[in-house]
This record gives C-alpha cells, structure tokens and sequence, in this order.
C-alpha cells in the first residue's frame, strides 16, 4: 500500500514540477489519403489500457497546442483511437488518474465517448449529421447522442455534483431523487421551482413522464443492472441510457476526474479542466506538507495508522478492503491504513467487507485514529454514542486518546470534494483539531 501511495504521490510531484512536451495535434494528424497503415507507422504509439479503448496509463502532459477548446490543453494522438466512417480524427483527451473513460475528438465538433464495460457513445454537434455508414459497413456499436443534451434523467446520485460544479443543473430537468433529498442546494432549488421535476427512483422511473418531457439521456448508476428490465424498457422508448462508472476507479483523483467525462458530455471541457486542476492542487500541497488553507508542520506523525468504518445495524463493521480509493487517500494524506491486506486477493467488485466486532477490535485496535464514516449508517455525535455502537470500542487506544473523528454525511454526493477530504485527513494527522475541516469533524 505504501508502495502505490507512494507512486501515486511521485506523479502528481512530477505532474507539478514539469509538464513536457507532448505530442501536436496539428503537426501529427495522419493524412485521410494514406491509408490506415501509414497513420499507424506515422503516428507515436500511446499507452492503451487492456481494452485497447482507454486512456493513456501514466501522466506525461499536455500537448501545449491550441485545441478545439482552448490553448495549452491536455490532450494527445493515439493509434487506436476508434475508427468512425466519415469522420476524421484529431485528437484525445489525455486522462491524468481515471481509466474508466476516453475521449475522442473529430473534426467538425464529433465527440466519441467510450465507458468501460458499458457502453460506447458518439456525439453529435448541434446542427451536426449522422455520418453516412458505407454500403459494405456494418451497424455501429456505439449508441448516439445528438447535442446540445438538456433535458436529462439523472438516477446517479453522486453526478449530480459535477452538474453543480460545471453549473450546468439546467440540463437535469429530471431526477431520480424528492425535493430537499439532493446535497446541492442548486438541485433542490431547481426541484422547487419546477426546473427539475421528480422521475421516480432508478428501479421503477416515471416512463410516462420521462417521454413526454422529451428526455434525451438518461443517466444510470450501475445499480442500472440489478434492474435490466428499466434500463431496457428506457431504450424501448428511444431514450438512450449511460451507465456512468466513476465508483470504480479506485485512484481518488480518478474518482474526481470524471468531471472532465461530463465536461465533455456538455461541451464545458475548459470550466472541467480548471477545476480539476485546482483539485490536484489540493493534494499537492498536502504531498508538500501544506494543506489548502494554511501551513501544517513540517513533518506529520510518521505512520499514524487510520480505521475508516461503520457499524450496521446487526453489529457489523464495514470495512474498506485495501485497494479502495479511501485507503489510497488516506497514504496520500500520510497516514496508514489499519488493513493493508484485506480483500486483496478478491476479485469482485465489492469495495467493503463487513467484519464480526472481534475481528475488527483485532486489527484495529491500536489504530492511532479512527474515521467513523457517516454515508451508510449516519453520523455520531459523541464518543458516548459511538460506544452504543460498540462497547469494545472503550479499549481503542484512537478512543482512549480521543482521536475519533466523523465524516459529514453529504460525502457520498460529492465526487470533487476528495481533494478536500484528503487536506482534512492531512489535517486531522497533524494533530489539529481547531482547523477548517470541510468533510471530517472531531468526536468528542
């Protein structure tokens, strides 16, 4: 764990300090004419992940060219970028820590979006056509989206904060949550004043409604496929359904970088990639032992182990298994996680494992913190209610020396609030309690 903290760590130092050359949009583009075996030979080979579909794997800058959406920005060529009759290539998003997404640009405002293990997506500029398919070619396997998308069903809770955060809320006009449920006064705001009208939950949505308020995208969490008959009958209707896919990057920052997914699903790439540097900001100030909103010490506690967890209510402890993002950042904050090992050699997609109270008191123990996560079960108040919870809990030394802290609970909905999160666990390891903590709260 260490080992991959600390990688993580060095590219985003390297990231900071220099951001060589890459390659030039313009001066690389393969001549339409010379046939798909020149522009292979041609062009320099990028990193592909092992769908052949993905981003590039390690952080190398950008290309320092203009682009189609402003100057100096992260963007490279790759070789197997999709091949779409009638279009011609230009260029594509470089992703810096998220590889649950591309992006591909066309001439003429094309976009091509692919999702791992969910589906393909090609994008049609407003005013744009469907690109004639020669008579030999067969049916596209990509589903198409016509542009400008501004009447979409979000049933992904945790998108709802890159609508918010790209101000882009007017293109939600449906939703998958109540008025006053979303953690975005923005969303409540447009759900009180009948901008944005509730749709019924993911698993049982309002059909009728969906369609006659012509719909033009419905948004899924991958919840969508407990439920394949919804996702179905919204594609019966000619709805086009994506199954977004940011909860499994397992890089926090990859977490974040969806937004520049949505950035480009709403034509916002630029506003995407300033907030996404200010993100990555963020965590390296706290890789240079300084955090958002002032100096910390120089050195932190060397390896102050960390328990991130909750109690359910049949007396279970919920815990993250060790290649999940919240361990990632809690070595990037510079502290331990409690379980190194767990779940490592499982391959499902769980990122939990629920642990008798005897195992858990254990391991974690003599955990010089414990992180009480408020998402699932909700917040504690007080040490006294955390020991409801659990009566062992008195014998933790994280107890005993009143290291207990909490997670606020809007969390869950916020997806570019990790950096943040990072700067408070950074924070709560130095030993301040008094500090500005956005995500975390001392238990007392």
């Amino acid at each position: 764990m260490r080992r991959r903290a600390g990688l993580l760590a060095a590219l985003l130092l390297l990231a900071a300090l220099c951001r060589p050359a890459g390659i030039t949009a313009a001066e690389n583009l393969p001549d339409p004419a010379a046939g798909t075996e020149a522009a292979e030979t041609d062009l320099p080979a990028s990193s592909a992940d092992s769908a052949g579909q993905g981003p590039e794997a390690e952080r190398s800058g950008s290309s320092g060219q203009e682009s189609a959406f402003g100057d100096d920005q992260p963007v490279f060529i790759r070789t197997d970028a999709p091949r779409i009759p009638g279009l011609v290539y230009k260029e594509s998003m470089r992703l810096f820590h998220a590889d649950q997404f591309s992006v591909d640009y066309y001439e003429g405002g094309y976009k091509y979006i692919s999702v791992r293990d969910t589906g393909d997506f090609l994008l049609i500029p407003e005013g744009g056509e469907l690109p004639a398919l020669p008579a030999d070619e067969a049916s596209p396997e990509y589903t198409v989206l016509v542009q400008p998308l501004d009447s979409i069903y979000l049933a992904a809770t945790s998108a709802m904060d890159f609508f918010d955060c790209l101000q882009e809320l007017d293109r939600v006009t449906l939703s998958c949550e109540e008025p006053g449920e979303w953690d975005s006064d923005g969303a409540n705001r447009a759900m009180e004043e009948g901008r944005m009208v509730y749709a019924g939950k993911y698993s049982a949505p309002d059909y009728e409604k969906i369609v006659s308020l012509g719909c033009d995208l419905a948004l899924e969490s991958t919840m969508i496929y407990h439920k394949p008959e919804v996702k179905e009958m919204l594609e019966k209707f000619g709805i086009p359904v994506l199954v977004e896919h940011s909860s499994y990057e397992t890089d926090p920052l990859g977490r974040s970088e969806w937004i520049r997914f949505y950035g480009a699903l709403l034509n916002s790439e630029e506003k995407a990639d300033e907030l996404f540097d200010e993100m990555e900001e963020k965590v390296r100030r706290v890789l240079g032992q300084t955090s958002g909103v002032g100096d910390l010490p120089e050195e932190h506690p060397p390896e102050k182990r960390v328990a991130f967890f909750n109690i359910n209510q049949q007396g279970l402890v919920t815990v993250r298994k060790a290649k999940d993002y919240v361990p990632a950042m809690i070595e990037l904050a510079g502290g331990s996680y409690i379980f190194p090992d767990l779940g490592a050699e499982e391959e499902n997609a769980l990122s939990t494992v629920n642990l008798q109270m005897e195992e858990f008191y254990a391991g974690a123990k003599d955990a010089d913190y414990l992180i009480y996560n408020s998402t699932i079960a909700g917040a504690i108040h007080s040490v006294d209610e955390l020991l409801d919870k659990g009566p062992v809990l008195k014998d933790f030394r994280a107890v005993q020396e009143g290291n207990v802290w909490c997670t606020t609970q809007s969390l869950f909905q916020k997806p570019t609030g990790l950096a943040d999160l990072i700067v408070d666990i950074s924070r709560m390891l130095s030993g301040d309690r008094d500090g500005e903590y956005v995500y975390l709260y001392h238990v007392d």
